[in-house]
């Protein structure tokens, strides 16, 4: 049996839960349209622990979405889970975001259906990347400058789902392509990380406590400050 405290701040869904054996028990998130993430996330854990009757002794690990995504809430996400395992000396998972998109997904052509969930990366840039149906990896996680030429590898499925928060700006690109299909109620949550957790937490394939930082993908680049009026 496992009990893991799963925590996704990837995107301004701002999710915590619960999971026993891989099912979550538990769940608090909110997508609001600021990030929410510094203000509700310890509550959020807080009141699933409370839900599930669980305290931090009874934990075998706390999973966390290690990235890409928004740089500000990783670093609150890793950083809670961080605070956690030392405090209760538990280990911690590190979660594919975009893999835990895609685990929320059931097809039942899955050798022919290609799964592309998407982070928004702004402008007209997604983090992404691809799945069969049955949750075998098609291509590794990248940042896509989105295009009508985006995704070839579609070419060897007839059916492509794409997802997430990065999704909806797609629609004008790929919407009308063959077999692409928008899914919209598809967001980076704890749902689909609670199943993949508890595999890794089985397979004991746990992140370096001391040396674990989130996966960026790419450079943090801040923006010139705004001129005072």
């Amino acid at each position: 049996m496992s009990l893991i405290l799963c925590i996704e701040s990837t995107t301004k869904n701002c999710s915590a839960g619960v999971a026993r054996d891989g099912v979550l028990i538990a769940l608090r998130e909110d997508s609001s349209e600021k990030y929410t993430h510094a203000e509700k996330l310890n509550v959020f854990i807080d009141e699933a622990m409370r839900e599930a009757d669980a305290k931090f002794a009874d934990l075998d690990a706390v999973a966390v979405s290690k990235g890409p995504g928004s740089y500000t809430g990783l670093r609150i996400g890793v950083s809670a889970a961080k605070g956690i395992a030392y405090a209760w000396g538990i280990p911690i998972i590190g979660v594919c975001p975009l893999r835990a998109m895609a685990a929320q997904v059931g097809v039942e052509e899955a050798e022919s259906t290609l799964l592309i969930p998407m982070i928004d990366a702004r402008r007209m840039e997604v983090f992404c990347a691809g799945f069969s149906g049955s949750g075998e990896s098609v291509f590794d996680t990248r940042a896509e400058i989105l295009s009508e030429e985006s995704f070839p590898e579609a070419r060897s499925f007839d059916r492509t789902l794409y997802f997430g928060d990065g999704a909806e700006k797609c629609e004008p690109l790929l919407g009308e392509r063959k077999g692409f299909e928008f899914l919209p109620d598809v967001h980076a949550s704890v749902k689909g990380m609670a199943a993949l957790a508890a595999d890794a937490s089985a397979a004991k394939a746990f992140e370096d406590t001391a040396y674990f930082e989130p996966f960026y993908l790419k450079d943090f680049v801040a923006g010139k400050p705004k001129k005072q009026k």
